[in-house]
């Protein structure tokens, strides 16, 4: 039996539009290789993971000499000095004075413990959270995301969630634009607390940019005005930089982009290039909320991760792979902005560093979304060696996340076979 088989006899079918059919066998840097020997430039980075591309050779010497030490020892449990080091790495480089973090598996859980915190710091319990917002599958996190195609089926969520308009310029919730909207998206954030809460807000939690909800970028002033209003409720400012983070868009944090602080941040997926890593840091004194006993992870902070991460920090700074995300991104956006006027499809571009959205619509007047055309460039730019996601609320996202260290000439040949197959259609 093939592993196209195995996928199908013993493996749940949950991709929404069936996993993709490819079978990959190996990668390195942003090239990943089929099971016919098929190589492919990886512009999704396994879902914006691989920040420093896959297999890099640091990344792997490092877990693989940690993992001749030790693999696993409950890091919640015993002192482990890698773990700590992380900890130690991470508090340098996190914005607003972040200093204390707890390790984790995944995102979600990141997000899970993030949330328990600010709730046990401040003594409330509800929390604020944004329309087409993703933070996760568990039921927890599922009850802050603000996408009905992500919740369905799994009913009722959680009480003690509110909901904020999304910051969506292109299809703005509240029919206005920006910037003579004011930030109306924003400032709409009181009503919410007034009409959606008791008042008992412990925090506000939000994507610097929604990446499932198709790579929304709000308005540069959008999440200062946003935390202003919250933590003059006395409420804390969770950052979800689980897709953001680490060099995703052009800053090691996308909330580096505003004048935000949080007071706890999570993230994952591109903490450790690929290994299995989460994690949430908050800033002094609300990490001190968090008591012995209260939160634990059996397999989090697992040494080799941890070792990976360190070694991934490490690469992002010396290679500079964060400001080729800036460069590589502002370019890669001048010219699919392009596309707007060239393409009939191409209703939006938008972006932030490596972290590129093209939301392809059937009529530019009514902006009826086109998601089998987006599923349809997907197969075409992948039949011509290049790997792009598709997302969306409507699935009609085009995504663009290559590994950083992508090059000019990579980043051209991306960009001339998505105008090719874009003109076209």
């Amino acid at each position: 039996m093939d592993t196209r088989e195995r996928y199908k006899t013993f493996l749940l079918p949950v991709v929404a539009d069936g996993v993709e059919p490819v079978v990959i066998v190996s990668g390195k840097g942003r090239t990943v290789v089929d099971d016919q020997g098929r190589s492919y430039l990886d512009c999704f980075s396994g879902i914006s993971v691989v920040n420093a591309g896959h297999n890099h050779p640091r990344i792997v010497a490092a877990a693989r000499e940690q993992m001749e030490k030790l693999v696993h020892a409950a890091s919640c449990v015993y002192q482990v000095p890698v773990v700590g080091e992380l900890a130690e790495r991470l508090a340098g480089v996190a914005p607003n004075g972040l200093r204390k973090s707890f390790f984790a598996n995944s995102g979600a859980e990141a997000i899970e413990g993030a949330v328990r915190l600010a709730k046990q710091h401040t003594g409330r319990r509800e929390v604020v959270a944004l329309g087409f917002g993703f933070h996760g599958r568990t039921v927890g996190t599922l009850s802050l995301t603000g996408n009905r195609a992500r919740k369905k089926g799994n009913g009722p969520y959680l009480s003690g969630v509110g909901f904020g308009p999304a910051p969506y310029c292109y299809r703005c919730p509240l029919k206005l634009s920006y910037p003579t909207c004011d930030l109306a998206c924003a400032h709409a954030l009181k009503d919410v607390i007034q009409q959606q809460t008791s008042g008992d807000v412990a925090a506000f939690i939000a994507e610097p940019v929604l990446g499932e909800g198709g790579i929304l970028v709000p308005p540069k002033e959008y999440l200062g005005v946003a935390v202003r209003i919250f933590h003059d409720e006395g409420a804390l400012f969770i950052a979800d930089e689980v897709q953001t983070g680490f060099g995703r868009t052009g800053k090691m944090f996308g909330v580096e982009y505003s004048s935000a602080a949080p007071d706890i941040m999570a993230m994952a997926k591109g903490i450790a290039a690929g290994f299995p890593l989460g994690a949430f840091i908050a800033r002094e004194p609300v990490s001190e909320a968090m008591k012995p006993g209260d939160h634990l992870s059996t397999f989090g902070g697992n040494p080799v991760s941890c070792a990976a991460a360190i070694a991934n920090l490490d690469v992002l700074r010396e290679e500079k792979l964060v400001e080729n995300s800036a460069r590589r991104g502002a370019e890669l956006l001048e010219r699919l902005g392009r596309l707007r006027e060239t393409c009939r499809l191409a209703g939006d571009v938008r972006g932030l560093g490596l972290m590129i959205g093209i939301e392809l619509v059937l009529d530019k007047k009514s902006k009826e979304p086109a998601p089998k055309e987006a599923k349809a460039v997907r197969a075409a730019m992948r039949e011509r060696g290049i790997l792009v996601g598709v997302g969306g609320v409507y699935g009609n996202v085009v995504r663009i996340q290559p590994p950083l260290s992508i090059t000019a000439e990579e980043c051209d040949r991306s960009a001339s076979t998505l105008e090719e197959i874009l003109v076209k259609m």
